[in-house]
Formats: C-alpha cells, sequence, structure tokens
C-alpha cells in the first residue's frame, strides 16, 4: 500500500503504535511524531493519518505516549479529600484551563494519609508528569518526597504552602481574619477561636492571624480548649468537641468563630442537638461563624457567616503559573510575583449564623 492509494483496508486489529503505522503505510516515527504533535508532520501526511484513525479507530495509549515524551502532556494534581465540593470546584477549574493550554489534568487523592500522599507522587513519577498542582498534607506530608519531587519538575501549592519558600496559590488568612473579627466583635459578643485539627499549615496561620486580630482590637484571644486530634474529617471533630464541651458548661463566650466552615458544619449540628438556637437574631443562643465559603455553607441551617475563598481564581492563579513555570504560558497577560507566591485576599459573607 502507498500513502497515495487511501484504500486502507483493516485485516486484523489494530493494538499498538506499530500495527498502525503498518496500516497507514508510514514509519512508526511519523506515526508517533503526529500524535505528539499534529502539526509537526506535513500536512498530506497529517490527512493522511487523519483518514486512518477514522477508518481503523485507533487511539493510542495516552500513558504510554508520554512514557516516550521527553516531556509529557500529563499534570498531576494531589487534593487531601476527592469527595469535599471545595477541592471538586478547585479541579474542575484546573482541568478545564489545562485542556484549553493542551494538557490533561490527572487528579489523585490522599485521603488525608502520607502513604497515599507518597503513593500519588511515584504514580506522577511513573506517568512522566510536566509538573504538578498539589494541596498538601502539610504536617503529615513527607517533605523530603515533596522535595525531590520539586526538583525534577515545577509544582505549585494551593490552599495551604508547604513551607514558607514554595510556589503557593490561596487565600491572605491574616486579611480575611481581620475582617471576620472585626465584624464579630462590632456587631455582638466577641468571638472565642474554635480551632481546626493541626492537619496542615492553615492550622497554626489561621489560630495565629486571629489572635493578632484581637489583639489589634485590643481585646484578649479566646482560644478554645479542644483535644489534641490529627483528622480531615473536619465536621465530626467539631460535632464531637462541641458536644463535650456542652456537657461542660458550654462556650467561653456566645460567639464562636471557626477554624473553617467544615468544623462549623459540626459545631452548628452538636448545638441544634443540644437545643440551642443558633443565629443572630433576639433570642439565639449562639453564633458561629466560619472560615472559606464552602460551597455548601450558604444552605447549612442556619446558613453560615464566613469569609469566601474564591476557589476558582485559586485553581484558575495556580494552573496559570504551572504553565508559566512551563514556558507554556505564550498569550497570558499575567505578571506572576518572582517568588510565585500569590495570596489573595477574601471577602466576609454575612447569613444567618452570626
Amino acid at each position: 500500500m502507498t500513502a497515495s492509494t487511501g484504500n486502507m483496508e483493516l485485516d486484523r486489529p489494530i493494538k499498538t503504535m506499530e500495527d498502525f503505522a503498518e496500516f497507514v503505510g508510514l514509519s512508526r516515527p511519523t506515526v508517533s511524531k503526529y500524535f505528539n504533535d499534529p502539526k509537526s508532520v506535513r500536512g498530506k501526511t497529517r490527512d493522511l493519518i487523519e483518514v486512518a484513525i477514522k477508518q481503523s479507530g485507533f487511539r493510542p495509549n495516552i500513558f504510554a505516549v508520554n512514557l516516550n515524551r521527553r516531556r509529557s502532556n500529563i499534570l498531576g494534581v494531589i487534593i487531601p479529600n476527592s469527595t469535599d465540593p471545595f477541592y471538586m470546584a478547585l479541579t474542575r477549574r484546573i482541568e478545564l484551563i489545562a485542556n484549553q493550554a493542551g494538557f490533561l489534568a490527572f487528579v489523585l487523592s490522599s485521603d488525608g494519609k502520607p502513604e497515599m500522599e507518597d503513593r500519588a507522587i511515584e504514580t506522577f513519577k511513573s506517568l512522566n508528569v510536566a509538573g504538578a498542582i498539589i494541596a498538601p498534607l502539610g504536617v503529615d506530608s513527607h517533605h523530603e518526597t515533596l522535595a525531590a519531587l520539586g526538583e525534577s519538575i515545577p509544582l505549585v501549592y494551593v490552599d495551604s504552602p508547604l513551607d514558607a519558600t514554595s510556589s503557593f496559590v490561596g487565600t491572605d488568612n491574616q486579611q480575611s481574619f481581620q475582617l471576620i473579627v472585626d465584624y464579630l466583635s462590632r456587631s455582638g459578643e466577641q468571638p472565642c477561636y474554635f480551632a481546626m485539627p493541626s492537619v496542615n499549615n492553615n492550622a497554626m496561620t489561621r489560630e495565629r492571624a486571629y489572635s493578632e486580630s484581637m489583639t489589634h482590637l485590643k481585646l484578649d484571644p479566646i482560644i478554645v480548649k479542644l483535644d489534641t486530634q490529627r483528622t480531615w474529617d473536619f465536621e465530626r471533630f467539631g460535632y464531637e468537641q462541641t458536644q463535650r464541651i456542652l456537657r461542660s458548661g458550654g462556650f467561653p463566650t456566645r460567639t464562636v468563630l471557626c477554624a473553617n466552615d467544615r468544623v462549623a458544619f459540626g459545631v452548628i449540628s452538636a448545638a441544634y442537638q443540644a437545643g440551642l438556637r443558633v443565629g443572630h437574631a433576639p433570642g439565639c443562643d449562639l453564633r458561629v461563624a466560619g472560615h472559606d465559603d464552602h460551597p455548601l455553607s450558604r444552605y447549612a441551617c442556619p446558613p453560615i457567616t464566613t469569609v469566601a475563598q474564591n476557589y476558582n481564581d485559586i485553581g484558575r492563579l495556580a494552573i496559570e503559573l504551572l504553565l508559566h513555570k512551563l514556558g507554556e504560558d505564550e498569550g497570558r497577560r499575567v505578571d506572576f510575583p518572582p517568588d510565585g507566591r500569590i495570596v489573595l485576599t477574601a471577602d466576609l459573607q454575612l447569613r444567618e449564623s452570626a
């Protein structure tokens, strides 16, 4: 068969690149070159290959193709919880922009476990990913494993930075806590602080931001005493700790500021079961506020007063920063800071809970 006849006939299943090259009548390197970049082959050759693809239905194994590339078109994404709507919204944005840039975003969950985070990293190495976006476990992460990955490919961290120097896109906790502490202090009884489990850097920076915001208002910080736990089940943590607190006499003030909305879900649920009315209306027993503007926070009962992280912008800027590091941001007019650290301001969301 010659390339000019166009009379290609299937006499056996086409399973490999070699089978397809024989079917189309071209060399395997030429066919591989097309699948790596269709524009890299001559127009007539490209047309011939595309006719053969339609006739045969052949599609190469994208992972096998990428293994043979100097740099693949796969980007890795690791998140702590694939069922959390916050991370779902974040990865949806990343996947969309990656696809528009010609990359495939491969998302894995660490499920809150360092060994699963390590396994995800090993998977990315085996797939020859070009770069990765990681929402790290933080305290429990194996920093040396992540550091080794960062030496081989560009990395961008989201939600919580791994350390003080890593490229990062997330929320300015100092600004966001100043915003909500100021509102809560001026609109009612001063807030006590209900921390999140110490699983990542957010746990430390948010507690510090609360204390500094209270001090700025010349108020004494009030940190609720909680059991020490390392768990990503924030709702259960908030629920069980609140049950214990209410059995022991209640919160030190009637305004509770939670480290995040997921903790606030648990606090509100436990308060409801104890017969307490949560809200800022007359007759309410407790005000509860959160942080993040979790996608479900507006549908809680009552809807949660919080400060909004813009997860669409976090996802967009994370993938655009990664593409910039890969030199794939041609036509994108974005000026990134030299240190690769982008912190976004948050907006106050006033709802019925506080």
